[in-house]
């Protein structure tokens, strides 16, 4: 059934009259002025304030606002999937910002950050997985070898986030992701095999940050089944990516 709808959704995307997800603009599903309101202007360094403790560094593409937000829910929440390859594009640009790469430091490990699976049989896809999937090839496109690690799973239900402030949000999800089953191994030979010691290798990504709660969780969750504690996995293993920040995080930054 997921298939056939996914099947429906991209085969209505080429029949059906298209407007752009940002603007509405007719015939185009993105238009210039919003693709450069996605990736226009270099990745930026953004913190939530407060910052959860265990937030590694996030670099994001732009403020979840406007056009960018528009943008972003037509590809989660009404399955405009072809969308998914411009945000992937400003996915890569900020997992490039928050790896530095250099260039013999091994391939990019982007770990998304896992959806509920209520959420992603009512939406019939997993949205965060499908961007770092595009941002993955963008990298390769490019010549940085990069591969999507789908390591995270719940651990156990959660609470709905919408209308939770920062505190409550960090109690919802404290504990709430696990790697999956080999996911700690198949880590573990990756980061052993390249150096624990090289910067950035790991870059949990996701579609948007708003408290840094749920990316704050990712990063013990990852850092404790990598075996390399808490603050080796925020300060020395992982680093974070984002399409999307809340404006304030943006601010934040400036000064």
């Amino acid at each position: 059934m997921r298939n056939a709808w996914r099947a429906w959704q991209e085969l209505s995307g080429l029949l059906l009259p298209v407007a752009c997800a940002g603007c509405g603009r007719p015939r185009t599903e993105l238009c210039t002025a919003c693709g450069a309101a996605l990736h226009g202007a270099p990745a930026r360094l953004v913190r939530p304030s407060p910052r959860p403790p265990g937030l590694p560094a996030v670099y994001a593409a732009a403020p979840y606002e406007n056009a960018v937000r528009a943008v972003l829910l037509a590809h989660k929440e009404r399955g405009a999937l072809g969308l998914a390859g411009a945000l992937g594009r400003a996915l890569a640009g900020c997992v490039r910002a928050g790896a530095g790469w250099p260039g013999d430091a091994g391939p990019l490990l982007l770990v998304p950050v896992p959806s509920a699976r209520s959420s992603t049989a009512a939406r019939g896809h997993d949205p965060v997985r499908r961007i770092a999937a595009a941002a993955a090839r963008d990298l390769r496109r490019t010549g940085l070898p990069a591969q999507v690690l789908p390591l995270l799973r719940q651990r156990r239900a959660v609470a709905d986030q919408s209308g939770l402030g920062a505190r409550q949000r960090r109690a919802n999800l404290a504990g709430a992701l696990e790697l999956t089953a080999g996911g700690g191994r198949l880590l573990r030979h990756e980061l052993l095999r390249h150096g624990l010691l090289r910067l950035g290798r790991v870059i949990l990504v996701d579609d948007l940050l708003t408290t840094g709660s749920t990316l704050a969780e990712a990063a013990r969750a990852v850092g404790e089944a990598g075996g390399v504690g808490r603050e080796s996995s925020v300060h020395g293993v992982c680093r974070a990516a984002v399409v999307a920040a809340s404006p304030t995080a943006f601010e934040i930054n400036r000064n």
